[in-house]
């Protein structure tokens, strides 16, 4: 009986952190976002497998929001000084991760048996299964053309007005990914952006379809007209033509869903009669996000679909 959590970015790694001290680790499996990928200072960089590494391990920066806490940057600092790329930030300490990731897939090891080896070695119990051990790049077109995913984003701080997500590359799911779904109970969509975080992970040859056989809940990443963290709200609009309401990413996700979580205060009508719970979906501290995480458990226990 395994939930298998969707995720990508900050607020979906925090709810999976209180998801994973909710319930035992063989009933979880994290399937994460590799979109937004990519090769900075010749080494292979995870945002948001790392992100979810280092929040599940309890080794993430809270207030930033991403990286390791206490981290340094004075190789940055230095690569600056030399005349290198400084828009992308790596840390001192994160930087052993990519070190060790990509010498490691340069010998011949795939992304899931490297993120199985750093989670191991973080004391990581339960799966994070990357979406496709094969590139599968996010991009981003706008006006002035098109962007990899995080160009846009740190570069050019998201600022440039999204006319088309699109991904570069036919990676499939990975063996485990697929293994995962077909063993599934339960689907569970983190408070992440639809677009950039749980699309691509749901547009990878061999999820959807299986996610759509399974009961499916979500979390609104928009609280109160507000994306919590990102670009989603210009997205919604420019994307969709949908206003930046938590009603706007339910209906983005459609028929998949089973039930609806949303923040107090929020309202949605929902077609197709989704259940609707109204919560405390903010998560600041580790506190609230296994406060969110247990009421998303007895959301679905009260709709039957995990026990």
């Amino acid at each position: 009986m395994t939930l298998v959590y969707l995720s990508g970015g900050v607020g979906g790694a925090r709810l999976a952190h209180g998801l994973y001290h909710c319930l035992p680790p063989e009933h979880l499996t994290c399937i994460v976002n590799t979109g937004d990928d990519l090769v900075h200072w010749g080494l292979q960089v995870s945002p948001d497998v790392d992100t979810m590494l280092y929040t599940l391990s309890d080794l993430a920066d809270i207030e930033r929001g991403w990286g390791l806490a206490d981290e340094t940057f004075a190789a940055l600092g230095a690569v600056k000084r030399l005349g290198g790329e400084d828009w992308f930030a790596l840390g001192d300490r994160d930087l052993a991760t990519h070190l060790m990731r990509t010498d490691w897939l340069r010998s011949g090891v795939s992304l899931s048996e490297v993120t199985q080896r750093l989670g191991k070695a973080l004391g990581v119990t339960c799966p994070i299964l990357p979406m496709s051990d094969s590139p599968r790049e996010t991009m981003i077109e706008t006006p002035d053309g098109t962007l990899s995913f995080q160009r846009w984003l740190v570069a050019e701080r998201g600022l440039p007005e999204v006319q088309r997500v699109w991904f570069k590359g036919d990676g499939a799911a990975s063996p485990a990914v697929i293994d995962a779904l077909d063993h599934a109970r339960l689907v569970v969509i983190g408070p992440s952006n639809p677009y950039v975080s749980i699309e691509p992970i749901l547009a990878t040859p061999g999820v959807r379809e299986r996610v759509a056989r399974l009961p499916v809940l979500a979390v609104s990443p928009i609280v109160h007209g507000k994306a919590v963290k990102g670009p989603l709200a210009g997205m919604l609009q420019s994307l969709s033509g949908f206003p930046a309401e938590a009603a706007s990413v339910a209906r983005y996700y459609g028929p998949l869903l089973a039930g609806y979580v949303l923040e107090h205060g929020d309202h949605a009508e929902l077609e197709h009669s989704v259940p609707v719970l109204a919560t405390k979906t903010v998560m600041k501290t580790r506190a609230e996000s296994r406060q969110l995480a247990r009421a998303v458990l007895t959301f679905a226990e009260e709709l039957h679909l995990w026990s």
